[in-house]
């Protein structure tokens, strides 16, 4: 009885199999939806207690919620030149701020929220040469306005633009003695996953400094979502492995609140 032919145990490859075409769909399928599943796995990691609300909106807010508090409304680059007005030396005092930080040449530091680059350019004499600031900004017309300023104060060398987005600023792993924010985390519409970002973004035992008008005195001539108290930067903070380490008392309208990344 004669034996049937072999089946090849290769395929001809000009000959498309019938289960090529299965496969190349579920791909594509899997592909479409990895983002979705990365997006629900991020939300999912962030503990009960830090849940986003949805609620009636206020006149500077957008309707988000975080831990009771609702969330501002990003200020636009339209207001570049109130960053730069010349009043803000005497109210915000930056020399003594930047001081008080005690960074030494050749520290990496974030300038999150950098604006018109207002301390970025501050912060860079104080790391020098060997150091680097990375200024970080999610919209593209305050960057361009950042670099013009430092290169008129000859400092663009020594900082980094950077483009974030409002989940990732965009930093690289570990590599900051120092994140700085100035007035800004009152606005991120994703608190949770901006300061996880942040957090691993710093070195282990860097620091992580909040720069807030007191929301606690209501003499601060400030619009009330765009202050913070101490106690709701400490709450919110507390889902993060950091510690808190002080609470700077050392300028006229704002908190300068320091922690460490444990």
């Amino acid at each position: 009885m004669d034996k049937a032919e072999p089946r090849p145990l290769i395929r001809d490859m000009a000959t498309p199999s019938p289960h090529l075409g299965r496969c190349a769909r579920a791909i594509r399928m899997i592909g479409a939806l990895l983002p979705a599943a990365l997006l629900a796995a991020a939300e999912s990691a962030r503990p009960p207690a830090a849940e986003y609300e949805q609620r009636a909106r206020s006149r500077d807010g957008i309707g988000k919620f975080y831990f009771g508090r609702e969330i501002a409304q990003v200020m636009g680059h339209q207001g570049a030149e109130w960053l730069e007005r010349p009043e803000r030396e005497a109210e915000e005092q930056p020399a003594a701020l930047v001081a008080a930080l005690a960074l030494k040449p050749g520290d990496v530091v974030a300038d999150v929220g950098a604006g018109s680059g207002y301390f970025s350019w501050r912060l860079a004499r104080q790391v020098g040469p060997g150091g680097r600031v990375y200024a970080v900004e999610v919209q593209q017309e305050f960057l361009e306005v950042l670099r013009a300023n430092l290169e008129r104060r000859g400092v663009a060398a020594i900082v980094q633009p950077v483009l974030g987005t409002a989940r990732d600023p965009r930093l690289p792993a570990g590599a900051c003695d120092l994140v700085l924010l100035v007035d800004v985390y009152h606005e991120f519409e994703h608190p949770f996953e901006m300061a996880q970002a942040l957090v691993r973004a710093l070195k282990p035992g860097g620091r992580l400094v909040l720069v807030e008008y007191r929301g606690e005195d209501p003499a601060v001539p400030i619009k009330p979502l765009h202050k913070m108290t101490a106690a709701q930067v400490r709450r919110e903070l507390a889902v993060h492995p950091l510690k808190f380490t002080a609470n700077l008392g050392l300028l006229p309208r704002q908190h300068v609140l320091v922690f460490q990344k444990e």
